[in-house]
């Protein structure tokens, strides 16, 4: 039996990530994960992958916004849930642009403080409206300013198979997913075409290629060569390092740790070979 054994949001893009007992599913993901961004000057987007101390910022859901926790600073700072200014852009996330609102000038000081770069915090507006990639997602498929879907599934079986073959084992959150599951095999998720979780229906668009984000420790930004090093002896396909699936979705409602997958349908094209015997 496939059960949801973890949930996750990251509010803002890049920052720490806020482990849930049970998470809404919204339109465009879940509540509040991606609904914020750090940009530059030209209000491109940005990410861990350059600015690794981004990974120290932690998050937590609090009554008055989104608490962020910076502890080389030992400095902190709520972001209110709406922006208190009504100021918009039209901000780019890798080849999309969409628009987004300037939440205040004190958020935009303090991030700038704290990463020593200037920067500001943006917020998408439920009037704005980031279409998924329509070459794998359905037709009105939207996302917050994830990087291009609103879910990531990850299986505990595919981590705990990754691990077996490290001399360190590593955490999930190098991965950064929204719904981790146990029970099935390693990488069964690649192949769910079709599933539901109570009553909301998932659909498994397109395995997820992996970056160099994978080898920032989230607590310490240490970086390594791992995982990329080893997931690609096995994990490596049309010149991409893939590890986990993304998620598009119908229906909205709430999910709960320990609800279970019903797997509708798979799709058996997306699994590939790992060696002669073995097919994951």
């Amino acid at each position: 039996m496939l059960k949801v054994s973890q949930l996750y949001i990251y509010p803002v893009k890049s920052l720490g990530g806020i482990a849930l007992d049970k998470a809404i599913v919204t339109d465009r993901g879940f509540q509040y994960d991606r609904r914020w961004m750090l940009v530059d000057h030209n209000n491109l987007f940005i990410s861990q992958r350059e600015i690794n101390q981004m990974a120290l910022m932690k998050l937590e859901v609090t009554d008055d916004g989104i608490k962020v926790n910076y502890s080389p600073k030992n400095s902190s700072f709520t972001i209110p849930f709406q922006p208190l200014i009504n100021q918009f852009a039209d901000v780019t996330v890798w080849d999309d642009t969409c628009t987004g609102q300037f939440v205040s000038k004190e958020a935009d000081d303090w991030f700038s403080n704290m990463l020593e770069l200037p920067c500001r915090l943006v917020y998408m507006p439920d009037e704005s409206e980031r279409i998924a990639d329509q070459n794998y997602a359905f037709d009105g498929s939207i996302v917050s300013f994830a990087d291009g879907y609103p879910f990531l599934l990850i299986g505990q079986s595919s981590l705990d198979d990754l691990n077996s073959r490290l001399n360190e084992p590593l955490p999930m959150n190098r991965f950064r997913p929204n719904i981790v599951f146990t029970g099935g095999g390693s990488f069964e998720e690649d192949a769910m075409h079709t599933f539901t979780i109570g009553n909301i229906t998932f659909h498994g668009v397109k395995l997820c290629a992996r970056c160099i984000m994978t080898t920032i420790d989230q607590d310490t930004i240490a970086k390594g060569k791992e995982p990329l090093k080893t997931l690609a002896l096995y994990r490596f396909k049309n010149n991409k390092i893939l590890f986990g699936q993304n998620l598009i979705h119908t229906g909205v409602g709430e999910i709960t740790i320990g609800n279970q997958l019903e797997v509708l349908k798979l799709n058996y094209e997306e699994r590939f070979i790992v060696n002669a015997d073995q097919i994951v």
